[in-house]
């Protein structure tokens, strides 16, 4: 809130300008935060309606307590969502993607500087089968997608195999 406040004060009420500078101060806490490591975070998936499709990311920071921060859970899912619509393939693509009209590498270096840690796209894979199941382990550490065929078994398939991803999570494969 108050990095939202100085920016509006340095910019003298001008929207586009507040958000340039926090962009500007996001690049200073970024490239000083360049060299620390993000060890925590937080895994997303997204399966597709069609069941077809499966994705799986995973955001990274510094703390824990930002990755528990709801607004940073929202981020990674919505970082996510838009690396499914455009079909990315690699966390380099995710990096380069357009989110809401900046590519998303900006977008994590405008928000380290308002939250003040290094955020980082640490993981992007993407599955396709004739099924997905996914299981994100609780505290959303751990993350697995799984591809099988279902034989004609549907919801008993579905939920066989989401408990088969949730033992792989149980072996930290």
């Amino acid at each position: 809130m108050m990095s939202c406040k100085e920016a509006l004060k340095e910019s003298g009420g001008d929207f586009d300008g507040a958000l340039e500078y926090l962009r500007k101060k996001g690049q200073k806490v970024a490239a000083k935060r360049a060299d620390r490591d993000a060890t925590e975070g937080v895994v997303v998936t997204h399966v597709s309606d069609a069941g077809d499709y499966g994705a799986i990311m995973a955001l990274s920071c510094e703390t824990d307590f930002v990755a528990k921060n709801e607004d940073f859970i929202a981020l990674a899912n919505a970082i996510l969502k838009t690396a499914v619509e455009a079909k990315a393939e690699s966390k380099e693509q995710v990096a380069g993607l357009d989110f809401n009209g900046t590519p998303v590498a900006d977008k994590l270096v405008e928000q380290t500087g308002v939250i003040g840690e290094k955020i980082e796209v640490s993981d992007f894979q993407c599955l396709t089968g004739e099924n997905i199941a996914s299981y994100i382990h609780a505290g959303s550490k751990i993350g697995v997608l799984v591809a099988y065929k279902d034989g004609g078994k549907g919801e008993e398939a579905a939920g066989f195999f989401r408990t088969v991803a949730m033992h792989i999570a149980a072996m930290k494969p």
